[in-house]
């Protein structure tokens, strides 16, 4: 009885945090093949494929050449002032605001004796607010260890004009929505570069909801990155979508044109099931230590859906520390799941990194 009566309290609360954003947009369909074209510039042809055919061959294409798709030139103009990195994006957008990354640099004074070696790279949420996560930032550094919270594409300080959310990062233009997550694993790629560059070796990142998609692909493909954190996981971006209360407002539009399993296909050159192998590979001999977190009540994060990118994860050894949160996804910013989740995270990194 007492399980109940708190499984109604969290799903209650979880819902009302859900819908207390009223701005969010039922956008036109879109396939924005326009956006994902180049990625097979060269190496394949449409050959008579409708929209559908088209951009899932191009998901598939994307998929075999995957060091190709998310491979870039480090940039040259990293600039830190006020505590503010910023850089150009190597995966340039149509939208100027979006193009320069943004990173608020959280620093730990280097002293002789300590562990002077070490950095972390947030990657916030879908929807996250400048200030957001930068409580999770000072945590992390009141530990010894700095922190850099990435700005995401179209999001805060990268926010085009028109826009008041960050509809062209998950939206119901799919090419779109594929470029925009590209442009996210390269920008956290280029992040390590200047970790690197200013002496940090030994290198971590915590992704939380949108921001740890993001940070699997990107993991999955860089060496560099030595401890995980993935802070709300799933297994295919599509089925995050279709099934998400937060999303249904894409689904509402998505749903006249194509089923979960069509929507899924693509999608799959951004779902990390695709690329579990490589990061298994990546994570052999203890190269990669990772920790997947979860939560119970999750509505946006369906925990099917966690569950099963787990057992993945499971079924490729590797490495792994499990985790799961009484509380749901909106839930988990509350006290006091905040604090239970800011541990997990920052011990994490203290023990492993």
């Amino acid at each position: 009885m007492a399980w109940k009566l708190y499984d109604n309290w969290i799903s209650n609360w979880e819902n009302h945090l859900c819908f207390r954003s009223t701005d969010r947009v039922v956008r036109p369909f879109e396939w924005g093949l326009d956006a994902v074209e180049h990625w097979v510039e060269g190496r394949l042809r449409r050959n008579g494929h409708n929209d559908e055919q088209w951009l899932h061959a191009i998901n598939q294409a994307a998929i075999a050449q995957s060091e190709e798709l998310f491979g870039y030139q480090t940039p040259t103009d990293f600039s830190l002032a006020d505590g503010l990195l910023r850089f150009t994006s190597p995966a340039l957008s149509p939208h100027p605001a979006n193009n320069t990354v943004h990173g608020q640099w959280y620093p730990v004074p280097r002293r002789e004796g300590k562990r002077n070696d070490r950095a972390v790279i947030v990657l916030p949420h879908w929807n996250a607010s400048l200030d957001q996560h930068g409580g999770l930032c000072r945590g992390i550094q009141k530990f010894g260890i700095p922190s850099l919270r990435l700005s995401l594409p179209y999001h805060d300080y990268r926010m085009p004009p028109e826009l008041t959310r960050a509809d062209y990062a998950v939206s119901s233009n799919l090419g779109r929505t594929l470029e925009a997550t590209r442009q996210a694993v390269i920008d956290l790629r280029c992040c390590v570069d200047w970790l690197i560059q200013q002496g940090y070796s030994e290198i971590g990142v915590v992704g939380t909801s949108l921001g740890s998609c993001y940070a699997f692909l990107a993991s999955a493909h860089d060496p560099r990155i030595k401890v995980n954190v993935f802070n709300h996981c799933s297994s295919n971006f599509g089925d995050v979508v279709w099934t998400g209360l937060s999303t249904l407002h894409i689904k509402e539009t998505v749903q006249h044109h194509l089923n979960r399993e069509r929507l899924r296909n693509m999608w799959q050159a951004i779902s990390p099931v695709n690329y579990m192998a490589r990061f298994a590979k990546l994570s052999r001999g203890g190269k990669k230590k990772s920790h997947f977190i979860y939560a119970k009540y999750d509505t946006t994060f369906l925990p099917e859906l966690s569950k099963e990118i787990v057992q993945c994860v499971r079924d490729h050894g590797i490495d792994h520390r499990l985790s799961v949160l009484p509380c749901g996804h909106y839930t988990v910013g509350e006290t006091p799941f905040k604090f239970m989740d800011g541990y997990l995270i920052v011990s994490t990194f203290l023990k492993w990194l």
